[in-house]
């Protein structure tokens, strides 16, 4: 690396600011070729292939994810055919999906599933895998494409390898998945509510409890019911899922407001809660 001014001649010459500039350019060239850079070529040079795994690994220890990254690429790039090649093709996943780089780290597990479907880590690059569409999940006002498929990946991995601790992790977050889509129908469904779209509201709340009937959102999608078949003047609809919803959720507040709704100026006491409206529950079936 060529130096464009001497630095010590610098320090001794404070009244030539021209040469203290160029000082200072010196030492930030310097510290370039100690930059963090994943793309440092002192990554890319010839080395043995335990030299560079190892390398690797110190530097996801110290949570230099990119040079991880770029280090155990660089294993399968000098070394294709060493054994270590194989695990840092999903260790460079890892590090990636560690660094928030999703895309990069689905690509990564794609092609390590697609050229090693039988080895012992499968289970896990499966569940990685799923993981990176999951850590993706939006807020239930936006889009939820990406919540669709991290439902199909974390079932995947139930399906594929039901008797691991992945799949029993998969199991939990496909709860959660649900939860959360069933609350996207739940926004929509109040959106549609609130502007008298009586007809599609009807259709995102009865989305919510025949889709999602094992969700938190049931027992308000069924109040929602009540209140758009009374707007409707379905009297006898409205009555019946207040019914389905006192039968199942009788201490629910979700309740107590089509109680109100369907008996005005009364409340249920203690005694009635468990239903004086699930008299007619056989009647809805």
């Amino acid at each position: 690396m060529s130096r464009t001014a001497d630095p010590a001649r610098a320090r001794a010459s404070p009244r030539r600011p021209a040469t203290l500039v160029a000082a200072l350019a010196a030492a930030l060239a310097l510290a370039a070729c100690r930059t963090d850079d994943p793309a440092d070529p002192l990554i890319s040079r010839e080395r043995p292939v335990e030299q560079i795994y190892n390398e690797a690994v110190d530097e996801r220890e110290a949570g230099n994810y990119g040079r991880a990254s770029a280090l155990f690429q660089e294993v399968e790039r000098q070394h294709p055919y060493s054994p270590w090649a194989t695990t840092a093709k999903l260790m460079a996943a890892h590090a990636e999906y560690t660094r928030g780089r999703y895309t990069e780290a689905i690509g990564m597990l794609d092609r390590f599933i697609r050229l090693h479907p039988a080895h012992r880590d499968i289970p896990y690059a499966y569940y990685l895998r799923a993981m990176c569409y999951y850590e993706q999940i939006a807020d239930v006002q936006r889009d939820q494409r990406m919540t669709q498929q991290a439902l199909s990946a974390l079932q995947d991995v139930v399906n594929r390898f039901p008797d691991t601790a992945y799949a029993r992790d998969a199991r939990l977050k496909i709860d959660l998945a649900r939860d959360h889509l069933a609350g996207k129908e739940m926004v929509i469904g109040r959106y549609y509510q609130q502007r008298r779209l009586f007809a599609a509201a009807l259709n995102r709340f009865r989305t919510v409890v025949d889709q999602y009937d094992t969700t938190n959102h049931v027992p308000e999608a069924l109040h929602r019911l009540v209140e758009v078949y009374l707007a409707l003047g379905l009297t006898e609809e409205a009555r019946k899922t207040a019914a389905v919803l006192g039968h199942n959720y009788p201490g629910s507040s979700w309740y107590q407001d089509s109680y109100a709704l369907l008996t005005p100026g009364a409340q249920p006491s203690e005694g009635e809660r468990p239903g004086l409206l699930t008299r007619l529950w056989n009647s809805v079936f």
